[in-house]
């Protein structure tokens, strides 16, 4: 049962900021990832909160409530809810966003009108959850994603869109039933929790999904098991090129969905070989929920030139050239390299990469052993991390087998932190050079904690 409103309670050792709330959440659980939606539906039910229309519940969808976007996936799910949210403010809406991690500070995971909530704001709801949880341990993940749930309940909004965290089926934001849900590419990670392949991968990422509600599947190729649930369930399933497509050239793009088009669009702002798919994902869903969020083709068009999203193959122009993405897996790491392949051409590539030790390493150097000239590879603040030198161990072996005639043995260091790596990568580079931060949200952050770098090579400083 919840803690009665009637009984006293003792508020004198509770947390006054959101750090402090932040660490009572990191002690609560023994471990930082336990799947399962038992604990987390209890406290949501209990906190009496609603968000979006309950599945299955026989009533018909509450048109008051906000419209619920919940996205899965692999890769792009950041620049997906990025996308529908910034075309949805275009069109006069009112909308939220949970998404994680974040790179800098905590506030970043939660948006409301494209601004991330201030800490004072999180306060209450962190409250509300203590007093819900009784005697069950959350984790960090489990607790804060309450928080900002249920901000986003009571906050008034037209659309909610949440970011699922790892996998979906047991996800902390699957105890909301999605009005609309997306699932991204679909690749091997975190196969300790979700499977060996991506059959397994797509059936976890597929448990979003809703009987008689949308699902858009922006993945060219998804797993059967994707498929096969969606049809179980009886979904409205969307799929690439059956349900909606995209074409385009070097200058504009269109798209096509089951009924509606968009000719002659410019590219989305957020740079990347794979954003036309996420786009196509975003707009099929915006379809299937036209009758409640009109969206103009302006809308559209606006949305999609104006959004951002910070550490996407971010590029910061200055002399040597800083690439930042938070690619931490080898199929992002294979779009990185297929991004950076089609930049301008640079000298010398520099990376500064750090890791988590439970990624496929070996994985994501292979992708970029063939564009990278130096390595510097570096510490992260956190104890599932990679050490610098198992890092640079992993450069050695790959780069060994490398049997390229053409490109030298890359130059391999390691640093304390991403900001000494950069620093070292930037006295070592050359003005027509180019950096790439990546592997990780840590490693991208490490860099932005104190604001923006902006790059100068050493020999042009005044």
């Amino acid at each position: 049962m919840s803690p009665s409103a009637d009984a006293p309670q003792d508020f004198s050792s509770r947390p006054t900021t959101l750090a402090g709330w932040l660490a009572h959440c990191e002690g609560l659980h023994p471990v930082t990832i336990d799947l399962g939606l038992e604990r987390v539906s209890q406290v949501w039910q209990r906190m009496g909160v609603t968000l979006g229309t309950p599945c299955g519940s026989g009533e018909a969808q509450d048109t008051a409530a906000p419209v619920v976007f919940t996205v899965a996936g692999t890769n792009g799910k950041g620049s997906t809810c990025a996308m529908i949210e910034n075309i949805l403010l275009s069109a006069g809406f009112k909308v939220g966003v949970y998404g994680s991690p974040h790179l800098v500070h905590f506030e970043e995971r939660c948006r409301v009108m494209g601004v991330p909530v201030k800490a004072d704001e999180l306060l209450p709801h962190f409250a509300a959850v203590e007093d819900a949880r009784g005697e069950l341990a959350l984790t960090y993940f489990e607790f804060t994603t309450l928080a900002i749930m249920r901000l986003l309940a009571l906050a008034g909004l037209d659309a909610v869109v949440l970011e699922v965290g790892l996998g979906g089926r047991l996800d902390a934001v699957n105890v909301v039933d999605a009005d609309c849900s997306v699932i991204t590419s679909i690749d091997l990670d975190h196969m300790d929790y979700l499977g060996p392949d991506r059959e397994a991968i797509g059936r976890e990422k597929a448990g979003i999904l809703r009987a008689g509600r949308p699902a858009i599947v922006s993945d060219p190729q998804p797993p059967q098991s994707v498929v096969d649930h969606a049809q179980a369930l009886g979904a409205d399933l969307w799929l690439f090129a059956r349900d909606f497509n995209y074409s385009g050239d070097r200058q504009q793009w269109s798209w096509g969905g089951r009924e509606k088009r968009f000719n002659g669009m410019a590219y989305p702002s957020l740079r990347g070989v794979n954003q036309l798919l996420n786009a196509s994902g975003v707009l099929a869903a915006l379809e299937a929920m036209r009758l409640r969020l009109p969206v103009s083709a302006q809308a559209v068009r606006t949305g999609l030139a104006t959004v951002e999203l910070p550490g996407r193959f971010q590029i910061i122009p200055g002399q040597p050239t800083l690439i930042l993405d938070v690619a931490h897996n080898p199929h992002a790491a294979a779009t990185l390299a297929a991004n950076l392949d089609q930049m301008g051409f640079s000298p010398r590539t520099h990376a500064v990469w750090g890791a988590m030790s439970d990624k496929d390493l070996a994985g994501m150097v292979a992708k970029l052993t063939q564009v990278v000239d130096a390595w510097y590879c570096c510490e992260l603040p956190t104890d599932r991390a990679a050490s610098a030198s198992q890092l640079a161990d992993v450069v050695r072996a790959i780069s060994g087998q490398s049997t390229s005639l053409v490109r030298q043995q890359p130059t391999i260091t390691t640093h304390a932190d991403p900001m000494a790596g950069l620093h070292a990568a930037l006295a070592a580079a050359g003005p027509t050079d180019r950096i790439v931060v990546f592997g990780s949200f840590f490693t991208v952050g490490g860099v932005l904690h104190e604001g923006l770098p902006r790059l100068n090579a050493p020999h042009l400083q005044s």
